[in-house]
């Protein structure tokens, strides 16, 4: 018999260990998002060799990196699932790439000392990033199935509202660290700003398991899992839910970019905001800062606004925030040719293009997350949620793709995509797959699923 309860209370009150899968999200989210938002400046600014001397990628090498990080990040997501739904469970999942997670933290904050370490810098910063994917990704399917498994039918109502939350943690998380990693990398160099967020990931590791007595824990499915994954049911909520993932992959190849070709815009670009002299890394502040203020003015103002017109289902948010996510990128190919024209366009011009891809982002993210748990048979949550993070992987594939295509042009002496063409090429594609979107939703079914019921038509 288990220690840990294996069900949900029934009760219509917020299960017990909410807080703790929030507090756990919030400085785990600090750490990844501390990382990731100093890690293009990083490689183009501050790289080292192993003799100790600069030697920075240049921003075409740059980008590729960055993307292929976030694409290792996006598809551990779906090893993370399967070795939780058939072996281990969602909790010792957590705990056990948590682990790694940590580690690949404290070798990040040893890359910039090769004299030390005598371990050539980018060998060392490819194995760091390496484990950091696997730790990061592994567990990001459990810990957001995880959330839904605290619920019963009886408080099923509170689901959409703690994933609202759980978002909001991400993004709170986020904003203080995206502040604070760039201030500490200019100030004090890139060991302690890699290091703080490796402080916190073993706060959130903490955390989590002080929350051990409080969770629900489902056990793993064994070949339970794997009979439901091929079973009718289950195949057919993945043949539903795969177009899905295919199309809202753009959205996540745009989003992206934000923490690389975005960058390097706004090193060209005026940083003076009201008087204060803003890092290029550190406008990446304006997304979570928006979800923030955005979530609160979505769920009370705009749905229902919106609901006044048209049935607001979870697919037609997704539509609506895909082709939202269109003006995000001309924004940037506006400001691309007044760069190119031998102006310094204010950053302000780069908040805005952030107001379009955050309201996308809302539309589109938190949606499909919740969208993603209720459509997925009880023993498949995490695969699910594997196959949904699936989709940041290929579009972070297709950015890599196209930026390898650049910098083999440029290697033949051929300039393709450059400038303002770059920004255009990914705004068409987002409005050519926008429009796909909505032909195929008009033939979605599926069913929803809550912990300990069958599934319902929907």
């Amino acid at each position: 018999m288990s220690k840990y309860r294996t069900t949900p209370l029934q009760s219509s009150k917020m299960p017990p260990g909410i807080p703790y899968i929030i507090g756990n999200e919030a400085a785990e989210r600090f750490s990844f998002y501390g990382m990731k938002t100093i890690l293009y400046i990083f490689m183009t600014d501050h790289l080292l060799n192993l003799a100790g001397t600069l030697e920075p990628m240049d921003s075409v090498t740059a980008t590729i990196w960055t993307h292929n990080f976030v694409k290792a990040a996006y598809l551990f997501p779906i090893v993370g699932a399967i070795l939780s739904d058939l072996i281990f469970g969602k909790y010792l999942t957590i705990m056990l790439l948590s682990t790694v997670y940590c580690a690949g933290h404290a070798v990040m904050a040893l890359v910039d000392l090769p004299q030390l370490t005598q371990v050539p810098p980018r060998t060392a910063l490819w194995w760091a990033l390496a484990m950091i994917a696997v730790g990061t990704g592994g567990i990001k399917p459990c810990v957001s199935a995880h959330v839904g498994d605290q619920f019963g039918r009886m408080n099923e109502n509170l689901i959409s509202r703690v994933f609202v939350w759980f978002y909001f943690s991400i993004n709170l998380g986020s904003a203080f660290s995206t502040v604070l990693t760039p201030r500490l990398l200019e100030h004090f160099g890139p060991s302690v700003a890699f290091g703080v967020p490796g402080i916190l990931m073993a706060i959130a590791t903490l955390v989590f398991w002080m929350g051990r007595h409080k969770f629900v824990h489902v056990p793993p499915g064994g070949w339970k899992f794997l009979r439901e994954s091929f079973s009718g049911p289950g195949l057919r909520a993945i043949l539903n839910l795969i177009p899905l993932y295919l199309l809202i992959a753009m959205f996540w190849c745009l989003f992206d970019q934000t923490a690389s070709r975005w960058v390097e815009q706004a090193k060209h670009m005026d940083r003076n905001v009201f008087g204060f002299e803003i890092n290029p890394a550190e406008n990446q502040v304006t997304n979570p800062i928006l979800v923030m203020l955005l979530i609160p003015v979505f769920s009370r103002l705009v749905y229902p606004w919106l609901g006044r017109f048209i049935e607001l289902t979870p697919l037609r948010k997704v539509g609506i925030g895909l082709f939202l996510t269109v003006p995000s990128f001309l924004i940037p190919a506006c400001i691309q040719m007044r760069i190119d024209g031998g102006h310094t366009p204010n950053i302000g011009w780069q908040i805005l293009a952030y107001v379009f891809i955050t309201a996308a982002e809302v539309m589109v993210s938190i949606t499909a997350l919740e969208f993603s748990y209720t459509q997925a048979p009880k023993k498949m949550k995490s695969l699910i949620m594997g196959l949904f993070l699936l989709s940041v992987y290929l579009g972070n594939e297709f950015t890599v793709f196209v930026n390898e295509l650049i910098k083999e042009k440029q290697s033949e002496g051929i300039e393709w995509l450059a400038g303002s063409n770059y920004y255009l090429f990914f705004a068409g594609s987002m409005f050519v797959t926008a429009i796909v979107y909505v032909l195929w939703s008009q033939f979605y079914r599926g069913q929803t699923y809550i912990q300990g019921e069958d599934g319902q038509a929907s």
